[in-house]
């Protein structure tokens, strides 16, 4: 990840913005795609080049998701046993991150089911959904703000991070593979299976919020607000 925390320079002012005709996948989608289509026959060697080259990212999308460091390093793990035992039936001619980030979904779904953490929307909040396409989910945040949380001095990709915690599941998880995982808008689309329109109108919404709890965050540390573990200078006697 750039230092500093991924990049949202992306033009944000119109939500119908169409991704670049051209677009040409990142050399990371490449070459796991390729390790993918070596290891469906190969000797396992490729699918452990793969599993190192890639665990980072689904990591980060593992987390987006529950929210939780252990849980999210169990899942990440689980997930690829998964795609491991799975590789015969996976197709060359697609791009393997978004193939394998609906395997490590269902992986997270499924344990957050488990722990009552999935629920299904209701057909209110469906109806009144603004995306179209948009998923029935809700994940139950039982996340608890570590104690030191705004008492460390913060580097920028810390802030970052804090901001992207402070984000919904939905939110992060789309971030996640967007500025992360460099995902096209169309990958993000098979990933998630929902239209493209989707991907762009909900990314769209992820990064205004973001950014705003990135100014507010600024502007806390600015204030002096946001390093806590610092005391405050002492007023000399007689100073104004």
């Amino acid at each position: 990840m750039p230092s500093g925390g991924p990049p949202l320079s992306e033009s944000t002012d119109s939500e119908n913005a169409e991704p670049a005709p051209e677009y040409c996948p990142p050399p990371m989608q490449c070459e796991a795609t390729q390790l993918m289509t070596e290891a469906r026959t190969g000797p396992p060697e490729a699918f452990e080049s793969l599993f190192s080259k890639v665990r980072g990212g689904a990591f980060q999308a593992a987390r987006s998701l529950v929210g939780n460091y252990e849980d999210a390093q169990d899942l990440t793990q689980e997930a690829f046993v998964k795609a491991y035992r799975a590789r015969e039936s996976y197709d060359p001619a697609q791009p393997f991150l978004p193939w394998f980030h609906r395997i490590l979904r269902n992986t997270c779904f499924s344990f957050l089911r488990k722990k009552g953490r999935l629920r299904e929307r209701s057909i209110h909040s469906r109806a009144n959904a603004q995306d179209d396409g948009d998923e029935t989910w809700e994940i139950i945040d039982t996340r608890v703000a570590a104690p030191s949380a705004g008492a460390e001095a913060k580097e920028t990709t810390e802030v970052f991070t804090d901001a992207l915690d402070k984000l919904s599941a939905r939110d992060r998880e789309i971030i996640v593979l967007r500025h992360y995982q460099e995902l096209s808008y169309r990958e993000i689309a098979v990933a998630l299976d929902v239209p493209e329109g989707t991907v762009m109108s909900r990314l769209f919404h992820a990064r205004k919020r973001i950014k705003a709890l990135l100014a507010s965050q600024v502007e806390d540390l600015v204030s002096g607000h946001g390093d806590l573990s610092k005391p405050k200078p002492k007023r000399r006697r007689g100073s104004k």
